[in-house]
């Protein structure tokens, strides 16, 4: 008999380096989504800011141009995520850009 060798393939992820860079194609993005509450009220959450940010001056500007209430809650697996009242999907990515925070195609905005 003939020894062979023989190599068994294993799983190979071509995007595993790209996971843990920051390039706008892994974590750069910022999620700006709409959850539907009871009945007709709805509310907008922000999702990926960097950390270096205050989240609360951040919501702070936002209530105070939109006329809108929020809060900055706390999640332990996405870290910290801004609330907002009602559907404000296009009026905080449009805030976010103009103040300079995020880039326009940084931003993914999910939704109905």
């Amino acid at each position: 008999m003939v020894d062979l060798e023989v190599q068994i393939p294993t799983a190979f992820d071509p995007f595993a380096d790209a996971k843990d860079s920051d390039a706008p194609g892994a974590k750069g993005y910022v999620h700006i989504r709409i959850q539907q509450r009871n009945g007709k009220k709805c509310l907008t959450t922000v999702q990926g800011l960097k950390e270096t940010f205050s989240y609360d001056k951040i919501l702070k500007g936002i209530k105070k141009q939109f006329c809108r209430n929020g809060n900055v809650v706390q999640d332990k697996a996405l870290g910290k995520i801004v609330q907002l009242q009602g559907d404000q999907r296009k009026n905080v990515s449009r805030f976010l850009v103009q103040t300079g925070i995020v880039q326009k195609d940084q931003i993914k905005i999910h939704g109905f």
